[in-house]
This record gives C-alpha cells, structure tokens and sequence, in this order.
C-alpha cells in the first residue's frame, strides 16, 4: 500500500462548510494550544490511539499523532443512501456530459431535481452514448438510463430529441430538466420543446411554490411564471447534492427506437488555435505566474498541451503575458473546465477569477500556498522539469498514436 498522503477535497471541504450535517466529524482532535498567558497548554486526553485490543496506547515518539493528523482531511465521508424503490413519479435530466463527465453546471441541474422530486420521486438522468462519469450516486442519481449508438455520436440533434420522445413516452416524467448551455443542452431542449408542442421555461434560475423565475431582457430583468412541464435552467439554479448518495439503478427502454435517416450531417470539430480564443470562452487554460523562470518552454507547452495561454497580475505586470491574458477580478473572469496554474501562489484576486472553474490543477514549489489549498490536483516541484515532463509525455502519446494508426 502506497505511502503517498491523498487529498480529499470533499473531505475538506465539508469541515469548512458548518452547515453541513458532518461538519464536527471532519475537525481533527486539537492537542495543544496557547492559553490566554502565553502558555502551549495540552489536551492530555486527545493524545495516543486505541490498540487493537481497545486500549489506548500513547505513543511517546509522536508517530501516531503526526500520521493521524496528516490523514485527518483524507478520511473517507460515508454519506446516508437515499432509496426510491417505487417512484410516484420521475424527474428526467438530460445533462450536457462534456468530455463525459458531469461539469458544475449538469450538478447545480441535479441539485434542482432533487429538490422537485422530493422524498416519493425518483431522479433519472438520461445519457447519450459512452461516458466517464463514476460520480452520479453522489449527484443525485436515482435511476440512470443510457442511450448507447453511433447515431448519437458528434453533432446529432434530431436523434437525440428521438430518443428522449421515447423515454417521454416510456416513464411519462413528471418534468424534464436541460441546461440552458452553449454546450448543447440548450438546443436540443429548444427542439425536444417544440417536437412535444410544449412552451419550456428557459434560463431558470430559481424554482419556489410551483413558480420559476428566469432571466429576460439580456438578463436585466426576470420573468416570473408556472412552472411547466419542460424547464431550460441556467447555471447556479440550485445547490449540487452534498450530503446523501443514491442507488444509480440501471434502466432501459421497453421498445427498440427507430432509426431514421437524419438531415443532419456532422462533419467532425472544425481546427481552432487555442491563441485565438478569447480568455473568457476558453475551456482548457494554462495560465503562468511569478514562479516561471522559463517563458520559452512555458509557450511550448501551452502549444503541445493544445491549450489558451494565461497569466497572474504579476506576470502581466513584469511584461511577460499581454494584458487581456490576465485572469482575476481585476483581469477577466474564466470559466475553464480545467485551469492549469503553474508558479501562481493564489492571491484572492486570482482566485476570485477562477471561482467558476470546473478542475484546477495547480504547479508550485510552496505546498502551502493558497492555490495549493484550492486545487483538485496539486504537483509539488520545480516549474521547469514539470512542464518538460508533460510536453515529453504528449508526445510520446501523440508518436504512439501515429504508429497505431499507421
């Protein structure tokens, strides 16, 4: 078993969260501290550990302690199974699924499905095709069904609007949820809306007593109305799920869907340089900080990485980035699904800028530094041989991949 001490972002983020049902689980055992005089006092009965033969044991060399206090964040949170084994009824979500993962956008949706099914209904999350998602039980998933096919594949909107006729058909849901997205999920709840002769409600931001209030007027005003069948909700419509985990049981369609030919042809990604992106669009980021010693091989590895080059304040500052590369509150705010942050410490400027983040990886020397603490994943080491070392790995995957091919 691997010595390595693992993070467990959850984990820390439920001992920040007071209101979270177990927050006093997740705060370590405080053995000392310093009085009102000046003086460290000691806890003598928080120190030591019970043996296997429920004694407790003091380990006077301290290895106990320390190795508990460095796990302390990695313990595994076991949350209550919530179990729907006759739903009265279904709330179906159609999420994005970019990259075929669940972003923050897909969870807030399932979040707000939660909530309308309450205790009898059931949450069905309905899928296009492969996916590598492993997280729909702590989401909010009660039942998921997936829509396996090439037809689904790339661009494919009249089949998928198809397909969800069917699952309409099949489980009559009491309400279908889509993200009002650039990603997809806004089109094709458009056309699922029209195919049903249904009016949706679009770019909902809160849902009370049976009412919904979305955003109009290039979003300077809002419009109050029933809630409907079908419901477009923007982003931050509601919490994610945080505090149960669900069943996730397999469904399928009762009846093969037919196949007919679409009018519709996707001709693949069209090739984009990632310079030309503008910060606030871009989905993968690299962005450098006062800790780059090495500008050239920061530039390489933004091109072998394939990704949108940023920067922190200073970096701008001392001439090294443009200024419209600059990301924070006092740059431009980003909304990457993964943002690379490599010499950043993390001041609260910067950190504000890439709130709405999805994954932040983070390359530092400084384990302690505030990026460190808000990264998914952190490298601790120098910059340089890091970057070297993932330029060196791309492309020795990309040389495989021509072989394969070939």
């Amino acid at each position: 078993m691997s010595d390595i001490i693992r993070r467990d972002p959850r984990a820390e983020w439920i001992a920040r969260n007071r209101l979270h049902p177990l927050h006093a689980a997740m705060q370590p055992v405080q053995h000392s501290w310093m009085g009102p005089n000046g003086v460290i006092r000691k806890n003598v009965h928080g120190v030591g550990f019970i043996g296997p033969n429920g004694i407790k044991r003091i380990d006077r060399s301290g290895a106990q302690q320390g190795g508990a206090a460095k796990r302390s964040a990695a313990v595994e949170v076991q949350l209550p199974l919530h179990q729907v084994a006759a739903p009265a009824f279904y709330i179906n979500v159609v999420p994005d699924m970019v990259g075929g993962r669940l972003s923050s956008h897909d969870r807030d949706l399932l979040g707000l499905a939660r909530q309308l099914a309450g205790a009898d209904g059931a949450v069905l999350a309905v899928v296009f095709g492969e996916h590598k998602e492993n997280a729909f039980a702590t989401a909010g998933v009660d039942r998921l069904l997936v829509l396996e096919g090439h037809e689904f594949d790339g661009y494919s909107p009249e089949q998928r609007v198809q397909g969800l006729r069917a699952v309409d058909n099949q489980f009559n849901p009491r309400h279908w949820l889509l993200p009002d997205s650039r990603n997809g999920g806004g089109e094709l709840g458009r056309r699922f809306a029209a195919s049903l002769k249904e009016r949706p409600a679009t770019r909902v931001w809160q849902i009370k007593d049976q009412q919904c209030i979305g955003r109009a007027g290039a979003g300077q005003q809002d419009l109050a109305r029933s809630l409907p069948r079908m419901v477009l909700a923007a982003a931050e419509c509601a919490d994610p799920v945080s505090d149960t985990r669900h069943e996730v049981l397999p469904v399928e369609l009762s009846t093969a869907l037919a196949r007919s030919l679409p009018r519709i042809e996707d001709l693949g990604a069209v090739a984009v340089d990632p310079a030309a992106i503008p910060m606030a669009e871009a989905e993968f980021i690299v962005s450098g900080g006062n800790g780059v010693k090495d500008w050239t091989l920061f530039h390489h590895a933004a091109v072998a990485l394939g990704a949108t080059e940023g920067a922190s304040r200073v970096a701008v500052d001392d001439g090294f980035m443009a200024r419209d590369r600059q990301v924070g509150a006092s740059g431009i705010w980003v909304t990457a699904r993964v943002y690379v942050a490599v010499g950043i410490s993390g001041a609260i400027q910067h950190l504000q800028g890439i709130g709405a983040c999805d994954k932040v990886v983070a390359i530092n020397l400084d384990p302690g530094c505030d990026m460190i603490k808000r990264a998914d994943l952190s490298v601790i080491g120098d910059s340089a041989a890091i970057l070297q070392a993932l330029i060196d790995a791309v492309e020795a995957y990309r040389n495989g991949a021509r072989r394969d091919v070939a």
